[in-house]
């Protein structure tokens, strides 16, 4: 009778942005793990299944190695979000502000009917309104542009400190494999 290899596997699936989800397979694929498959799930969202085999040496090194690439690859999440997650409340305040002067235009207009002043400020405000509609774009842009250009070292060192902490995974692997 031929004698079989068992062997035996660590199983584990994570959720990643469907955006992010090349990045999370380079990040497992460096520290051992194989993709088994893949789920896209209609949130935007990603589920990798992994294995890996459960007798790697060196495993307390690469699982220590493996939190620290998963600490760097939320804190790049969290990092392009931010890029625009100040001006996006600036757009959602200063839009609501504006909304509120163009109704207050309609308002002005249609309630006193009998006189010309009101309809003409009313017409006034309302255009108002509509420009400070149009400018909000215009300033979210700006402010999303100012806030990428100081955040952009800041990532770029994070994405450095995280590839060099998957290059020390992989050359891990790789000399048990030798």
């Amino acid at each position: 009778m031929q004698e079989k290899d068992f062997v035996s596997y660590e199983y584990k699936t994570v959720s990643v942005k469907s955006k992010d989800r090349a990045k999370a397979m380079d990040l497992y694929e460096a520290f051992g793990w194989e993709i088994t498959g893949t789920a896209s799930a209609a949130t935007g969202n990603t589920t990798l299944s992994l294995k890996r085999d459960r007798r790697l040496p060196h495993k307390q090194e690469l699982n220590k190695l493996e939190r620290q690439a998963e600490d760097a690859f939320a804190a790049i999440g969290g990092l392009e979000r931010s890029k625009t997650l100040g001006a996006s409340v600036f757009a959602y305040i200063f839009g609501c502000f504006a909304a509120l002067v163009l109704g207050g235009g309609m308002c002005l207009t249609m309630l006193i009917e009998s006189s010309i002043p009101a309809m003409v400020g009313g017409i006034v405000l309302g255009v108002v309104g509509i420009a400070l509609c149009g400018v909000n774009y215009v300033i979210h842009k700006k402010l999303v542009e100012k806030r990428t250009k100081s955040l952009l070292p800041v990532i770029d060192q994070e994405e450095e400190r995280f590839a060099d902490i998957l290059e020390r995974g992989n050359d891990l692997l790789r000399a048990e494999l030798l």
